[in-house]
């Protein structure tokens, strides 16, 4: 799978960015789906996942080693940034935030202009 989706391998993004998002996502409210143990509330309004508002952020749902191999293990249930979150080649598309999280852990940027550029990885972003 991992040749189909960098994500697979990578996880740069679940290990770098904050994760937040308004609270009516959380399990908690009517119609949410992210599970409300998983995250921490940031204001009266917005959650964040756990462990992405850390200096160092990596997410509680995270799985795996970063650049080795990865999944998320709420990926049905996950938030809306992690939906939203662009990967590198989505629509024939280059991701600076992708390559800027990669860099951030030391990994090689992906290639501009990727091959597959409409695979949707099966592991969130």
């Amino acid at each position: 799978m991992s040749e189909h989706s960098p994500c697979l391998n990578c996880g740069a993004c679940c290990a770098t960015f904050r994760v937040s998002f308004y609270w009516g996502e959380t399990d908690s409210a009517p119609g949410g789906d992210v599970p409300t143990q998983l995250t921490e509330q940031i204001t009266p309004y917005r959650a964040c996942m756990q462990g992405t508002n850390q200096p160092q952020p990596r997410c509680v749902g995270l799985m795996g080693t970063v650049g080795e191999g990865v999944r998320c293990s709420i990926y049905e249930k996950r938030p809306s940034p992690c939906r939203d979150f662009p990967f590198h080649g989505e629509n024939g598309l280059d991701s600076p935030d992708c390559q800027r999280a990669r860099a951030a852990h030391g990994l090689p940027p992906l290639p501009s202009n990727p091959t597959r550029p409409r695979l949707i990885p099966i592991v969130a972003a």
